[in-house]
């Protein structure tokens, strides 16, 4: 049935049995209670759903009501979803966590912006989360000063704001976060929020060679995005790492760099075990454009892995244009 069909066929007597069935001691009957509710997609009937999620005995029925007030961004859904972050429950907390991260504009940021000083950890990185994407210029202030943030996972959260608000004056930060926060996750995090133009090539070399191989593969991404052209010995050497997943990712970035130099060490993982970095080293050969990768790529063409044959044809045509 239609939102407008459903919405003739709905009288006041059928809103207030929805309404009454909140209140049945039966959580299975409230928690059908809450979908309906939230079928009618009626703003009028938000009260009653932020009502189950604030008050309802289950945390069944509260994490129900959480997920159903996704898609509604005024301020009181927002408070509603925020007070919801304190819940006792765990899958009440994540719930509204994830449902306020699906934000798509910033019209309750100010509801969003005061619970940033809130005493629990959890809530902290989960308003963060939450404004992320919505790159409110006026959440840049408070993310730079939470990072420095006690919890590592508020400061993750804090350096994911500044990566998509990508202002200059939080660059130094960012490379400090990225050479010396002691979590990895975090160091992760401030790597992928340097890919942009400027950003301190030297603490991006420096995580290259970080004790976490999450933070190096997550420096080799972030140098081919940028292009750095000094980094090419160090992506050179990083085509020798312990972990293939940094392999693939310096492969995939002396590729962009059309670093030729490192042709001898592609060429030593054209027969790598793992197909997925084999197809990396293929495209990256490709990317090279030069003649001394088609005896290379002509073997990969009787590659077993059909993905690795395909990304040959492609390198093949691209070292031939070249050519010609």
């Amino acid at each position: 049935m239609s939102f407008e069909l459903l919405q003739d066929t709905l009288n006041d007597d059928d809103i207030a049995g929805l309404a009454q069935r909140l209140d049945h001691p039966d959580e299975a009957v409230r928690r059908i209670a809450v979908l309906d509710l939230a079928e009618q997609e009626d703003p009028a009937l938000l009260p009653l759903i932020a009502r189950a999620l604030a008050g309802d005995a289950s945390p069944t029925v509260r994490r129900e009501a959480a997920e159903r007030l996704g898609g509604w961004e005024d301020d009181a859904v927002v408070t509603a979803l925020c007070d919801a972050l304190d819940d006792d429950a765990p899958e009440v907390r994540t719930a509204a966590a994830q449902t306020l991260s699906g934000l798509k504009t910033g019209e309750a940021a100010e509801v969003l912006l005061a619970r940033l000083t809130h005493p629990a950890p959890f809530v902290r990185s989960a308003v963060l989360r939450a404004l992320r994407e919505l790159r409110l210029p006026q959440a840049a202030a408070p993310a730079l000063a939470l990072t420095r943030d006690a919890d590592a996972a508020v400061r993750r959260e804090a350096v994911g704001v500044l990566g998509w608000l990508r202002l200059d004056h939080a660059l130094p930060r960012l490379a400090e976060l990225a050479e010396r926060d002691p979590d990895a996750g975090v160091r992760r995090a401030a790597v992928g929020a340097l890919a942009v133009e400027g950003a301190a090539a030297g603490a991006l070399l420096a995580a290259l060679r970080d004790s976490a191989w999450q933070v190096r593969e997550e420096a080799a991404i972030t140098l081919g995005k940028l292009r750095v052209a000094e980094a090419v010995d160090a992506l050179d050497a990083a085509l020798r790492d312990e972990y293939w997943q940094v392999r693939l990712q310096a492969a995939r970035a002396l590729g962009r760099l059309q670093a030729v130099g490192a042709l001898p060490g592609l060429a030593a993982l054209i027969t790598h075990p793992i197909s997925n970095l084999r197809k990396e080293v293929v495209l990256a050969l490709g990317e090279l454009r030069h003649a001394a990768a088609r005896p290379l790529l002509q073997q990969a063409q009787t590659d077993p892995d059909p993905e690795v044959r395909k990304a040959a044809r492609i390198a093949l045509a691209q070292v031939d244009a070249a050519s010609a």
